[in-house]
């Protein structure tokens, strides 16, 4: 609704807003001074150890100067409660004793209306329930025992059943005093002037309610009982209570969740989030049987600042994650992002759950991958760019991207990321291909031509990298590690088809073995049983034949024994797996590192000192640890020894 003037501000001056931040966190008394309205504390909308977080009673603001959130006391309750804005000032108000104004009579008349269909959809939920528990309802419920969501699920969710009926519900609601027009105003029966006797729309369908943030329920979702349905899955229609965009699944309880620090993801299906919940994700939610919407976005932002979209390993997901990433992109903001979890193929939430256990979906959502990684992936990794004008292609499809991005601060901070990842790619898929200028082969370092530049290839200036960045005469040496992980898998193809996601997924450093990676991803996929002469064909035809030669080299003299082709393929697989997962403990370190040293240089304390001192330590152990220890390599005839 809209206020008059006056009113917001009026509830600003009578409540502080270190008195509404206040209640979610903890002053620090060195830094803060009460008496100028200055206050300081760790930030609540992200992890830190050294305050950043600034409230200004003078100003009613706050901003943190390390994840860049910043509002005024409306805002805040928004973010951190996820309340509607007028939810917000009615809060607020109350806190202030300011009193709101009447609403208007068509207002007040409107919102009678809505109430009335609230009570009929609260009528019709106990309905279904009530058809879910008895004799009709039998196979129902044999269909949700088969997914495992047993009575006391079927409870938490006031799950259903509509009967096979065309009006077993508008029986029973006329009976309680509800209206033709109030049935069909809330999407219950199927009425129009062509319909002579209106009909009740749900029928033999399992029933899930969705409710809006206050958990009432507002429509509802039917699964199919019969395969000769024409729709496996019906929603509601729109009403005045439902708008199918601008609701989430579970989001009621999700929300309240994500307040007690719950992780929110969001799914693709009812069945997915309750899974989801049973095991331990309460802030789990989804959109309601379409692709997430610009206001379900939002919305999942109220809840937290960088939800987790998660989606099925299959064609189907993979091209969801795309319109998610396009979605996304021009409304992130400093500190609202969105990560990706891309489930093994073929799997959705629910399979994964029942198949593997909570571990393994706590796995998938560790690994969700930032939107920028993403939008990465998925524009340089899925075409050749052997040519300079395909990689123009490139870098102009990119740079269009980043343009998207409406905020002037991330869209700088995309360019600066996403130009230095194209150096790294081009420079790499350069050098690969042999492409290193002059008429026959190398050029000398620091020629120079006429115009006092050195002699290179011809390359068009990038308004998004501000340079050339196609020939480059340094080639990066191969990290030890990572050479060792990829060549494991050249030699013993087979890893990969059984660990296709982790092999998919590693991140590893830009140029020469990111293109064997990836060739190797391409390959497998296309031939599961591809052997490893083939493999190696298939890299040398990418033009990586090079940095093919330095793995070998680096395989002959390393201790990896696992890595080369004569280890026994179990053996392989149990070090390969070893080797993995401390690769990935050092990955997140050297992330960890690096958020050191800047939290070190923009508060250079004893505690950030100690900090960067601990992760540098463990970095150290972390780089001396070989994967192979005592009880690796039976097979292959290392028994009892230390590697």
């Amino acid at each position: 609704m809209r206020y008059p003037s006056g009113l917001l501000e009026e509830i600003r001056t009578r409540l502080p807003i270190s008195e509404v931040v206040g209640r979610r966190v903890t002053w620090d008394r060195r830094k803060s001074q009460p008496a100028k309205g200055d206050y300081w504390a760790c930030c609540p909308f992200h992890s830190e150890k050294t305050p950043s977080f600034h409230v200004d009673d003078r100003r009613g603001i706050y901003k943190c100067f390390g994840c860049g959130a910043s509002g005024d006391m409306f805002k805040f309750l928004t973010e951190t409660e996820g309340l509607s804005f007028p939810e917000a000032v009615e809060r607020l108000a109350s806190d202030a004793g300011v009193p709101l104004p009447a609403p208007d009579p068509r207002a007040a008349e409107r919102e009678e209306k809505r109430a009335s269909l609230y009570d009929v959809m609260e009528l019709a939920t106990r309905f279904f329930e009530e058809c879910l528990s008895g004799r009709a309802g039998a196979a129902a419920r044999g269909y949700l025992a088969g997914r495992e969501l047993g009575p006391a699920l079927q409870k938490k969710f006031r799950l259903g059943y509509a009967p096979n009926d065309r009006s077993a519900l508008k029986t029973f609601l006329a009976g309680k005093g509800v209206t033709a027009e109030q049935m069909a105003e809330a999407g219950l029966v199927v009425s129009g002037p062509d319909i002579a006797v209106s009909y009740d729309r749900f029928r033999d369908r399992v029933i899930f309610p969705i409710t809006d943030l206050k958990g009432r329920v507002i429509a509802f979702g039917g699964r199919a009982m019969s395969a000769d349905q024409p729709a496996k899955y019906l929603n509601s229609p729109e009403t005045p209570l439902f708008h199918k965009g601008d609701v989430l699944y579970n989001g009621a309880e999700a929300r309240r969740a994500a307040a007690q620090g719950a992780t929110i993801i969001a799914a693709e299906g009812y069945v997915d989030v309750i899974a989801l919940v049973a095991a331990g994700f309460a802030g789990a939610v989804a959109p309601l049987g379409t692709a997430l919407t610009e206001n379900q976005l939002r919305l999942l932002w109220r809840f937290s600042p960088e939800p987790v979209l998660c989606f099925d390993g299959d064609a189907a997901g993979l091209r969801a994650a795309s319109r998610a990433i396009d979605l996304a992109l021009p409304l992130i903001e400093p500190g609202r992002s969105v990560r990706f979890a891309l489930l093994p193929q073929g799997q959705d939430p629910d399979d994964l759950i029942r198949a593997a256990g909570r571990q393994a979906m706590e796995d998938v959502v560790s690994a969700a991958r930032p939107l920028a990684d993403m939008l990465w992936r998925r524009e340089a990794e899925s075409g050749v760019f052997d040519t300079p004008e395909r990689r123009a292609a490139l870098e102009m499809r990119i740079g269009e991207l980043v343009r998207a991005i409406a905020d002037e601060t991330v869209r700088r901070h995309y360019h600066q990321a996403l130009g230095e990842r194209l150096r790294a790619f081009f420079g790499a898929d350069t050098e690969s291909r042999g492409q290193r200028g002059g008429r026959g082969g190398q050029r000398r370092t620091g020629e120079r031509g006429r115009g006092g530049r050195a002699n290179e290839p011809a390359t068009a200036s990038s308004s998004l990298l501000g340079h050339p960045m196609l020939a480059r005469e340094y080639r990066a040496p191969l990290s030890r590690r990572e050479a060792v992980l990829v060549g494991a898998a050249i030699n013993h193809p087979g890893l990969v088809d059984r660990h296709f996601d982790e092999f998919a997924s590693l991140e590893i450093a830009p140029g020469d073995l990111e293109l064997v990676r990836r060739t190797i991803v391409a390959a497998v996929s296309e031939d599961h049983g591809i052997t490893s002469v083939a493999l190696r064909e298939r890299i040398a035809g990418a033009g990586a034949g090079p940095t093919l030669e330095a793995i070998d080299r680096m395989l002959v003299s390393c201790r990896e024994w696992y890595a080369k082709p004569e280890a026994d393929p179990q053996d392989a697989e149990e070090a390969w797996t070893q080797a993995l997962i401390l690769h990935k403990r050092a990955h997140s370190l050297h992330k960890e590192l690096r958020a050191a040293e800047l939290a070190l240089a923009n508060d250079p304390s004893e505690e950030n000192f100690a900090r960067l001192i601990d992760i540098q330590a463990e970095l150290a152990r972390a780089d001396g640890t070989e994967a192979l220890s005592e009880g690796f390599g039976v097979r292959s005839g290392r028994s009892g020894r230390t590697f």
